[in-house]
């Protein structure tokens, strides 16, 4: 049986202890997808970052049972070919949780104790003590999305004596989150929201979710952040209601264009803080993707038919 690997660069240990573990099956780490091609069609198993498939190479992966996408988002993946074919997906959901909870209050914190204007000043050697430096301890902090991501942020939040409200597609009530809201009927909480997270997928329900009106009803000393994808609100809506003072901050991870040009508005913007995608980025990526892939192998090489993070194609997650 064949596994092949798409992943760029996969740490030496891992490969080594995937061969030692399965002793019985054939390992191919290829460096990235121009390399795999050849193989695809002999394997059983794939491994990818699920921006490099399409419907011609699935179609051609004759022998494919099963892909394990090393990353949460999957909105470029050829779902309907892979539903064709009945092929198993499952994905590394999960394992951004503890760097993108501390992405949240790196950036909530330089946000409301003035991190840039701070930096600023001691690049032009200037002391000045009236920077106007805000707390964010006993605030309110909505987040949208209650996923593994979403939990880990409320759970950091209460160190901070936090209130958190959580909102997401069915509203049921996650662990460290006060209160929750289904995606539906939420626009009340928001004249309370100190700070709004997002940490949303993409999928049809969540395109362009955040509106004009959200950021109407948020208070004008609000801080806005975005750490899930880039559609969930469009970059004119977000720059809009920071220059309306609809909001006094908004912090942008991710956008509907990547990378993000270098001419682009939004670098100058003085309120909003640009970071180019790297919210989930953590020296334990790697260790925390293969851990689920090594444990759903097992599953797979046992005939078992529950696998952690199993994704439906027909709905994309």
């Amino acid at each position: 049986m064949l596994v092949l690997s798409a992943i760029k660069n996969v740490k030496e240990d891992i490969r080594n202890r995937l061969e030692a573990d399965f002793p019985e099956l054939d390992f191919s780490f290829c460096h990235g997808i121009e390399e795999a091609k050849a193989e695809l069609p002999e394997a059983e198993i794939f491994i990818t970052y699920g921006e490099d498939l399409s419907d011609e190479l699935i179609k051609q992966a004759k022998n494919l049972k099963w892909i394990m996408v090393l990353s949460a988002g999957m909105e470029k993946m050829p779902f309907s070919q892979i539903d064709k074919q009945g092929i198993l997906v499952t994905n590394a959901r999960g394992i951004h949780a503890i760097p993108m909870a501390e992405y949240t209050f790196t950036m909530l914190l330089q946000a409301a104790r003035q991190g840039k204007k701070v930096i600023a000043h001691e690049q032009a050697h200037i002391w000045d003590r009236k920077v106007v430096m805000n707390e964010i301890t006993g605030k309110t902090l909505v987040v949208l999305g209650t996923g593994a991501i979403g939990q880990e942020t409320a759970r950091l939040a209460q160190a901070f004596r936090m209130r958190t409200i959580g909102v997401s597609k069915t509203g049921k009530l996650k662990p460290y989150f006060d209160e929750t809201h289904p995606s539906d009927n939420w626009k009340h909480v928001l004249s309370k929201a100190d700070f709004v997270v997002a940490v949303m997928p993409s999928t049809p329900e969540t395109i362009e979710f955040v509106k004009p009106e959200h950021f109407e009803k948020m208070p004008a000393h609000s801080i806005f952040l975005n750490m899930g994808r880039g559609d969930l609100v469009k970059t004119e809506t977000v720059l809009e209601a920071v220059r309306n003072g609809e909001i006094a901050h908004a912090v942008l991870d991710v956008f509907e264009e990547e990378p993000l040009p270098e001419d682009h508005v939004l670098w100058e913007e003085e309120n909003i803080t640009v970071t180019p995608h790297v919210s989930g980025v953590s020296p334990q990526y790697q260790y925390r993707g293969f851990d689920i892939f090594s444990d759903n192998l097992e599953r797979y090489l046992q005939g078992q038919e529950e696998f952690i993070n199993k994704i439906d194609p027909k709905r994309g997650y």
